[in-house]
């Protein structure tokens, strides 16, 4: 009987129950691909990971990521939470104040960094792919989005800034709001997931975003915090998302390129806050290198919390 240990922490948050929750099968040798999925599906949290050992020999760790549906390219939440882990399990040789580690995902080999004090690590910080600018929506479109979604589209026109699909690893559709009431009153039972997929597809054939969007506004709860998000997957299993990584690096290079945040080179730094709707709090640090149509690079990180630790029989 194999015997899979695992570990589940909360990830962009300083307290257990809050951030996103992610599962952790720190040695995945020996299982296949459709057993991740079936372990991910039985999981049941936004996204599960494996870690293996690379074959690129520029990694230190391979990471496969899985939702309860759908492998992941490229995800946020689950590499800050897998390398804040193995460094947890003396898996990383921690050097203050700053650890990198190098992952091997599907879209290439990426960096995190680990802050580290008094031989812990704080935060994680991971590196995202240059930001990649892709179709942006028509008024037509808009409004077929925007009913999906049970949003007026007044709601999101009224903002002058544009539906856009954006990827810093993974193409991603935003979508900004006027209000933090109108975001705040979206119910993902009123979401109208056949029609998303439809207008997304339609809007950008290569792209995730058939089966996932993030809704922005400017109006925040926090008074440090400079936009507030939600982050609906019901096309990957998951109809709502407390904290994401990938789309925050999106995020951070829309509002930068779209001048919603003013550019401070060489870097600009931004604060998140998403999950909120859901009582699951989570911060999100947001970095952005680079000024409007020069974006360089881009980092989202944040604190991590442990939960549970069990092992997986079958």
């Amino acid at each position: 009987m194999p015997e899979y240990r695992f570990f589940q922490v909360d990830v962009f948050t300083d307290r257990a129950f809050g951030g996103n929750p992610l599962a952790v099968f720190p040695d995945a040798a020996g299982l296949d691909t459709a057993q991740m999925q079936r372990i991910a599906l039985e999981m049941n949290l936004s996204e599960t990971t494996f870690v293996l050992p690379p074959d690129n020999p520029a990694a230190d760790f391979r990471v496969r990521i899985f939702t309860p549906e759908y492998e992941m390219p490229f995800a946020g939440h689950p590499v800050v939470g897998t390398h804040w882990t193995l460094a947890h399990l003396g898996r990383v040789e921690l050097h203050e104040p700053v650890t990198t580690v190098r992952f091997q995902l599907n879209v290439g080999v990426r960096a995190a960094a680990l802050h580290v004090r008094d031989g812990r690590v704080t935060h994680v910080v991971m590196d995202h792919m240059a930001p990649e600018f892709a179709a942006t929506a028509n008024p037509e479109q808009i409004a077929e989005i925007a009913a999906a979604l049970s949003l007026p589209a007044e709601a999101v026109t009224d903002t002058g800034w544009p539906v856009q699909v954006v990827s810093t690893g993974v193409r991603q559709l935003f979508v900004p709001v006027r209000s933090r009431e109108e975001v705040a009153a979206m119910k993902t039972t009123q979401i109208d997931a056949g029609r998303l997929s439809r207008q997304f597809a339609a809007l950008d054939p290569e792209t995730l975003c058939g089966r996932c969007a993030m809704v922005l506004t400017t109006e925040t709860i926090g008074p440090d915090v400079d936009v507030h998000t939600r982050m609906f997957a019901p096309g990957l299993g998951v109809p709502e998302d407390p904290a994401t990584g990938s789309a925050s690096g999106g995020l951070g290079a829309y509002l930068v390129q779209n001048g919603i945040m003013p550019a401070t080179p060489p870097t600009t730094y931004m604060t998140a806050e998403q999950g909120i709707e859901m009582g699951r709090p989570s911060r999100l640090a947001i970095e952005v290198d680079g000024v409007p149509d020069a974006i360089t690079m881009v980092r989202v990180g944040g604190e991590v919390v442990p939960l549970i630790e069990g092992i997986m029989t079958w």
